[in-house]
């Protein structure tokens, strides 16, 4: 029998020598030293000059500050990807902590240009813009003219920038040092947190009760600590907001992702008039299913079967993989085989490593590194899948160069989640057993449940949250009351949520790394349910379409970059397309059950 060690040392695990060789690379300094010379002789050029160049001078300008930014990428990147394995290494937190603050230096030195961008005159632009040699950066500067509304005085900007390493960033890197340092008491031994959270996914339901105990037993332990980063992290938000002027808590966000917040409005109007027919049906059906009145939360997750529990080993697993990319399009699966057979994953769970799983980018010159925890499930196949299409959209937008590859998040998710659906596909396709076939699909629609229900749940937590605290501190008490309401009235009746459920919120680090993130699941599923019909319909040239989307980086709008497909988010059926996806997988599972429960003739 594999035992999880032995597994471990099985999975990969990245090799980060294509940036740096260790902490104490000499060429880490020699980077440092070359980016800060390069930002000042910038500054040197081009302070107070940025309003009077021609279109070919500020195109030039542009490709130097981008020469800059690159370079300091590439360092962070490093510096992050060191953390997410060692966060409980002094060292590496120390190191993570010079670079940043390095950086933000150095980034001070050479803020001034899109400040003076947004100051120049909408006239004197369009004059600049009428410059042929300007054109490759046009979707730069509209990005950059997005945030003029909002921008504040050079010196403000400028204190917001250096104070961060002490302010926001210093509150995220306790958040992630606390989190990688928990460990829970699991059959006698201490083992860190994430293998309790794998734990509710037992089939046995006594083990994941156990799990589930150990799990708030140790959140409730950094109760403090983690209630005191959210009401920090809140606060801070809402000062800077209120100096910008932004309207809402999201506002930032719903700018950032270059969509319209009545849109993201929509969705989550859509989604909640939905909660009934999707959630709450589904859990009732699966309550059925595994004999119970009502499910507790730590029974969510539970497979129907012993069958969903077979291991599948890391070389199944990248088989699977890879060939759902090869036979949708075999570009994309020559470029998955270079993930699966280079050192550009890190795959083992271990102590002090980030729960979860990410997908890294870096520098256009460098591949991106996935971070996963595989434990041989399902879920972790498409994991997988999901995180490695993040990383083919990464490589394919990176070709838009290092200033405009990187994809509002709300169209980030399409790639990962679409990546899940041609691995579900085939993996339904290829089983033959007509009761795996049926766990297959009620798995996925459990998947399909907690990216899109799920997380707008999270989501009107976030809001609710940031509501709350602008009448002061909340208590972890305050904040349990809102994390139990939200999730009771998306998951329903059917699961019962007690207090020991209450302190959960505390683990999600999309709320601390980045606020109102989440709602980009529900809009990446929705947006691939109508995209994977249309692939199946055999929307002419759809592949070629698909891979010119993950080309276009951040160089298009959502507009443009569907008009290919003939999707337009501002069909208010839009939304509701998508989720009749999930629901009519649904009804199927109750037709089957209802089947299973009528007598025999």
């Amino acid at each position: 029998m594999t035992t999880p060690t032995d597994r471990e040392s099985t999975l990969p695990r990245w090799d980060l020598s294509d940036l740096y060789a260790g902490l104490d690379d000499p060429a880490i300094a020699r980077d440092i030293e070359s980016c800060a010379a390069e930002a000042r002789a910038f500054a040197t050029q081009y302070k107070g000059q940025v309003a009077q160049l021609s279109g070919e001078a500020l195109a030039d300008a542009i490709a130097a500050y981008q020469t800059c930014d690159e370079r300091m990428g590439r360092l962070h990147a490093y510096a992050q990807l060191r953390f997410a394995t060692e966060a409980t290494q002094d060292e590496v937190g120390r190191f993570s902590q010079m670079i940043q603050e390095r950086l933000n230096k150095i980034a001070s030195d050479i803020m001034f240009f899109t400040l003076e961008i947004n100051r120049m005159a909408d006239d004197r632009l369009e004059a600049c813009l009428a410059d042929t040699s300007l054109n490759h950066w046009a979707p730069f500067l509209r990005a950059v003219r997005l945030t003029r509304p909002y921008q504040l005085a050079d010196d403000v900007e400028k204190v917001l920038l250096e104070k961060d390493v002490t302010g926001r960033a210093a509150w995220v890197r306790l958040f992630d040092e606390t989190q990688a340092a928990m460990t829970v008491s699991l059959d006698g031994a201490v083992k860190p947190l994430g293998d309790a959270l794998n734990r509710l996914s037992d089939p046995d339901r006594a083990r994941r009760k156990d799990a589930a105990d150990a799990v708030h037993t140790t959140l409730s332990r950094h109760q403090h600590v983690l209630t005191m980063v959210t009401n920090v992290l809140s606060k801070d938000k809402a000062i800077e907001d209120q100096l910008r002027g932004y309207a809402r808590p999201d506002s930032s966000r719903h700018l950032a992702n270059f969509i319209a917040p009545e849109i993201v409005d929509t969705l989550v109007e859509t989604v909640t008039r939905n909660y009934e027919n999707l959630s709450h049906r589904y859990y009732r059906l699966k309550a059925r299913w595994l004999g119970l009145d009502s499910l507790s939360h730590w029974d969510r997750n539970a497979p129907l079967t012993q069958d969903e529990t077979a291991q599948i080993s890391w070389k199944d697993a990248r088989q699977i993989v890879t060939d759902a990319y090869q036979d949708f399009d075999p570009i994309l699966g020559e470029m998955a085989r270079d993930f699966l057979d280079k050192d550009w994953i890190d795959a083992a769970p271990y102590p002090g490593k980030s729960a979860g799983a990410f997908a890294h980018p870096v520098t256009p010159a460098v591949h991106p590194y996935l971070l996963l925890n595989y434990h041989g499930k399902v879920r972790d196949v498409m994991t997988l899948a999901h995180e490695l299409g993040h990383g083919l959209h990464q490589i394919l937008a990176g070709r838009q160069g290092y200033l405009q590859s990187a994809t509002p998040l709300t169209l980030a998710e399409t790639a990962s989640v679409f990546g899940e659906m041609l691995v579900f596909r085939r993996l339904v396709a290829n089983e033959k057993d007509k009761v795996r076939r049926r766990h297959m699909i009620a798995a996925k629609i459990e998947d399909m449940l907690n990216t899109v229900v799920r997380q707008v749940a999270f989501y009107k937590f976030e809001r609710e949250v940031h509501a709350a605290r602008q009448d002061g501190e909340l208590s972890a008490a305050q904040l349990g009351e809102i994390w139990l309401k939200t999730q009771r009235d998306s998951l329903g009746p059917a699961i019962t949520l007690d207090e020991s459920y209450s302190i959960y919120w505390s683990y999600v680090p999309h709320f601390i790394h980045a606020p109102f993130y989440v709602y980009a699941y529900a809009f990446g599923d929705c947006l691939v349910n109508a995209l994977y019909q249309l692939y199946q319909q055999g929307h002419p040239d759809f592949t070629r379409k698909y891979r010119a989307l993950l080309e276009a980086g951040g160089t298009q709008s959502h507009k443009e970059l569907l008009a290919p497909f003939g999707i337009d988010l501002t069909d208010p059926t839009f939304w509701q397309k998508g989720l009749d996806v999930i629901s009519g997988l649904i009804d199927a599972l109750e037709d089957e059950a209802l089947e299973e429960r009528q007598p025999a003739a």
